[in-house]
């Protein structure tokens, strides 16, 4: 009897102690979250650039609608409530700044985090269940790119996963609930329609067309007799939702031909032809197929391991597991349907996917974790590598702090840790994913400091002045309105083949990017530099650094420059420039 109690009392001080360590994991994805949120350089996307621009402007307007923009063909990019959040965050443009618009992303995200923690808890019988659930999600690289910048895909993923959360938790209580979850859940799928597009409906209604027969046991008579009026109840209102920006907005025409023509209807249109883009290509279906493990990415090993658990067990799983693999499975299916797929589309599904990774957490093999772990250990190799290289090419003070050395250190030690002992394998594998996010966040740390900015004096040389910056997507001047506070930014269209020579004859004060150790232009006055992280490469540039010249095609200096030779027309002569880089 002692024996026993003694071996029930082990058993519970190794369950706390793992427990304990998912609570830690939880602490470092948090920091994680929040580290670097004001830094230009976070993993992002470039539509980010182009919401600054729209919500900058309307708050200029001193309107709620129309929107406002001057790029060509973006202005009704996306529904309001994403401008709308940004003009509240950032108290309408008067407190512009990184952290004010990405904050609500952020809390968005762990919003989201906080449903699977509550679904998988329940699902799975357990707090640790439910910790690893929320931690997974968290550690996707979808997430951590998609879910802290300026984006519509945290709000948006919030409140699609939202009518699932509540089927799924209450279940039976919500499936028979006739008028007021229906209505409930038309009203939270419009908000997310509001944030993104009213085709988001043609997933959701499928996906709960799927839940309500599944529900019914697939038999039509019966879903047909209880269920057909629900689910007209949410797809109405929440298209009603969706439609209140036609009525409110001054130019509705405006909003049909920006939006909903050319946003969405284009999305159908495939160059080469639509069964070509189909089958073949890097958006054919087959691409498509790849996303859910390439959207965890570090994870992605135990996520193809889910999928054939799922797969082998699909005759044993519960009910609640099954209808979290539809929604899975109908986003997808609707997903195929344009012309136009990416991984992206496919968020809304990851967190029912994270709660299913969670629910089979125990019985996915050790080898799967190793590899994440090994995946982790090298992209902490290329970190180091390229900090080191360039810690060595830029002189003056030491451009890492100790405490960078110390986090790749500490990294390291995790993921050996974690090969070594079985019982840290799993939370290990979790905790070297947000090392490795913490290691990229302080790895671009100098950008965001004095290394990274102009100086106050070079600041202040430009106020009130139009400076000429780089730009090779659309918008995507505008950050540099955060590095040029005060200065009235214009972009011109960078092909990487203009020398700081060829701009000076056009700009009177303009910015340039050039090799790290390129020598100073001598018929330009230099105002001031800073490091740069160069984007969107070339062919060539993307060969080089398969190759291994990884460091000089990745990281640049950017001059800004005063002409000595400036013509007076030269905003003139550059208008043809600036409709290339909108």
């Amino acid at each position: 009897m002692s024996s026993e109690r003694s071996l029930g009392s082990e058993r519970g001080g190794h369950n706390e102690r793992v427990l304990g360590s998912y609570a830690l994991v939880a602490l470092l994805a948090l920091l994680a979250y929040f580290y670097g949120l004001g830094n230009l350089y976070i993993p992002k996307n470039g539509d980010e650039a182009v919401y600054f621009h729209i919500t900058r402007l309307t708050a200029q307007s001193g309107q709620w609608l129309p929107l406002a923009s001057e790029l060509d063909q973006m202005r009704n990019t996306k529904p309001p409530l994403l401008f709308w959040q940004g003009l509240i965050s950032s108290d309408w443009a008067r407190d512009w700044s990184l952290w004010q618009l990405r904050l609500p992303s952020v809390l968005y995200t762990l919003g989201c985090a906080g449903l699977i923690y509550a679904l998988a808890a329940r699902l799975g019988n357990s707090v640790q269940t439910g910790l690893i659930a929320a931690l997974a999600w968290l550690s996707f690289f979808c997430t951590y790119r998609y879910g802290r910048p300026f984006l519509t895909n945290p709000p948006e993923i919030f409140w699609l996963f939202l009518p699932f959360f509540a089927l799924t938790y209450w279940g039976r209580a919500a499936f028979e609930s006739r008028v007021l979850l229906p209505l409930l859940m038309g009203l939270v799928v419009g908000i997310g329609l509001l944030y993104k597009s009213f085709a988001l409906m043609l997933p959701v209604g499928f996906g709960l067309t799927l839940w309500y027969w599944h529900y019914r046991q697939f038999r039509i008579a019966a879903f047909l007799r209880h269920d057909t009026l629900k689910l007209a109840i949410t797809t109405s209102v929440a298209l009603v939702m969706f439609a209140l920006w036609f009525v409110f907005d001054p130019d509705p025409h405006a909003v049909w031909k920006e939006f909903v023509i050319g946003e969405n209807a284009q999305k159908f249109d495939a160059e080469g032809g639509y069964l070509r883009t189909l089958f073949w290509g890097g958006s054919s279906v087959w691409s498509l197929a790849l996303q859910y493990p390439l959207n965890a990415a570090l994870l992605a090993v135990p996520v193809v391991c889910v999928f054939v658990l799922g797969w082998r067990n699909r005759r044993q799983m519960s009910q609640q597991e099954q209808r979290l693999w539809l929604w899975i499975g109908a986003l997808f299916l609707v997903f195929v349907l344009p012309s136009q797929r990416s991984g992206r589309y496919l968020m809304p599904a990851m967190p029912a996917l994270a709660v299913l990774l969670a629910l089979y957490w125990p019985r996915i093999g050790r080898f799967a974790f190793v590899l994440s772990l090994l995946l982790s250990a090298i992209v902490g190799i290329v970190l180091l590598g390229l900090t080191w290289q360039l810690s060595n090419a830029v002189s003056g003070p030491s451009l890492y702090p100790l405490v960078h050395w110390l986090l790749m250190l500490l990294t390291f030690v995790v993921i050996i840790a974690a090969i070594a002992r079985q019982r840290w394998l799993r939370p290990g594998s979790l905790a070297a994913i947000f090392l490795v996010y913490l290691c990229f966040a302080s790895s671009v740390s100098p950008l965001a400091g004095p290394r990274g900015q102009y100086s106050m004096a070079a600041q202040r040389a430009v106020q009130n002045q139009d400076v000429w910056v780089p730009c090779n997507f659309r918008a995507s001047h505008e950050p540099q309105r955060f590095v040029l506070p005060g200065a009235n930014v214009l972009g011109y269209s960078d092909t990487g083949e203009a020398t700081p020579e060829q701009l000076a004859s056009r700009y009177a004060r303009f910015a340039v990017r050039v090799p790290i150790d390129a020598p100073v232009c001598e018929s330009c006055t230099l105002i001031g530099e800073r490091l740069e992280i160069r984007s969107r490469h070339t062919p060539e540039q993307i060969r080089q650094m398969l190759r291994g010249r990884l460091f000089e095609n990745l990281f640049v200096r950017e001059w800004l420059i005063e002409s000595k030779r400036v013509q007076s027309a030269s905003n003139t002569v550059s208008a043809g420039t600036v409709s290339q880089c909108r």
